[in-house]
């Protein structure tokens, strides 16, 4: 009869400690980010002027033409489920490949350097923000493409500036898709 009492106990306390941990715990926490921080909790989907989602404002996307600003590097090849750095030192050749290969394609000059964000991968791999310069660097071929002037693009880069560290007020940085959503608007 004890064997019986011990084994209905511990498999009675495996069911609530999986019921408590997996459900109750897992309820709580989703009803809070509900309530508190709906956005975020659901992906921070952002949708475009037809209201079709194109994207998270927590995930880089690859843009690669002209009339486009584009991401950071990524390590995950831009896959949101891979999200990963890459795993290779600062002395691997394949990130000074990686980086010479960028510097050219940008057509980076004494005269005109190239940010450092350009050339290399965030820790996640899918940062969706470039740095305020990685911007003023890319504005001459985005303007050109778009056939506007570089003061008038910059505007819309300044309208999108984001400070982040609150009162460390660290480097400012540009959220690439909304930015770019907001260039697509002006049409």
């Amino acid at each position: 009869m004890k064997l019986t009492t011990d084994i209905f106990g511990a498999i009675r306390t495996a069911v609530l400690s999986i019921l408590l941990c997996c459900v109750v715990y897992t309820l709580v926490i989703w009803t809070i980010a509900q309530v508190f921080v709906p956005n975020s909790a659901n992906g921070s989907l952002v949708k475009n002027a037809a209201g079709q989602y194109v994207g998270s404002r927590q995930v880089a996307q690859e843009f690669t033409r002209d009339n486009y600003f584009h991401s950071r590097p990524s390590a995950a090849d831009y896959n949101g489920a891979g999200a990963v750095g890459s795993n290779l030192t600062p002395t691997s050749p394949k990130i000074t490949e990686r980086a010479q290969e960028l510097i050219k394609k940008y057509g980076a000059t004494a005269e005109n350097p190239i940010p450092a964000d350009m050339v290399t991968a965030s820790g996640s791999g899918l940062d969706p923000h470039i740095t305020l310069a990685a911007a003023k660097f890319q504005a001459p071929r985005v303007a050109k493409a778009r056939g506007m002037s570089e003061a008038e693009l910059m505007k819309v880069v300044e309208s999108k500036v984001e400070y982040p560290g609150g009162i460390m007020r660290n480097e400012p940085i540009v959220n690439v898709l909304m930015l770019n959503l907001a260039l697509d608007e002006m049409k």
